[in-house]
């Protein structure tokens, strides 16, 4: 199957991002992250997205960017935290090395905290992340062939336990 090498999955602030890039630069590829994608296309903010067009225009415009990167990135790519909502997107993930990063929500607030660029997360965080996660974990948990927790660990600590758990070579 053509496509990604890796696929990162997780909640919003778990740190895709940041391990996607270390991890591409470990294994010599690229990184591509499709909010980046959207930002880019868009030419505003997701949360300017969120809150003058709805969360439906910005879920659609996520499934398009999810598929288009799945097609053309060969390299790690880093998916937003809703983008397993779509059971088409979920479709798409299968057959697919996909990795889960997770963190409690206790992790999950001290990393987000009040963050206005996070518009799911905006009134109260700590019950709003648990909502969240009690609807999505098991999405997540559905696409992954691999889990890594994140809780109390660097970034470059996630990286080695993503590597790990893939049982990837790094270049």
């Amino acid at each position: 199957m053509s496509g990604p090498l890796v696929v990162l999955v997780g909640p919003m602030g778990v740190g895709k991002s940041t391990v996607g890039r270390l991890l591409a630069e470990r294994l010599e590829v690229g990184f591509r992250d499709t909010d980046d994608d959207i930002v880019a296309a868009q030419g505003r903010a997701i949360a300017d997205i969120f809150v003058e067009d709805g969360e439906a225009a910005f879920r659609a415009l996520e499934k398009e960017a999810v598929a288009a990167a799945l097609a053309q990135h060969d390299g790690v790519l880093a998916l937003g935290g809703g983008a397993i909502l779509d059971a088409g997107t979920r479709a798409l993930l299968a057959g697919r090395r996909v990795v889960y990063l997770s963190m409690d929500v206790e992790e999950a607030v001290r990393r987000t905290g009040l963050n206005v660029a996070r518009p799911l997360l905006a009134v109260n965080p700590r019950r709003q992340w648990r909502e969240l996660m009690e609807a999505r974990r098991h999405l997540y948990e559905e696409v992954a062939t691999a889990v890594v927790p994140t809780d109390r660990r660097t970034p470059e600590e996630v990286t080695q336990a993503t590597l790990d758990a893939l049982e990837l070579k790094q270049a």
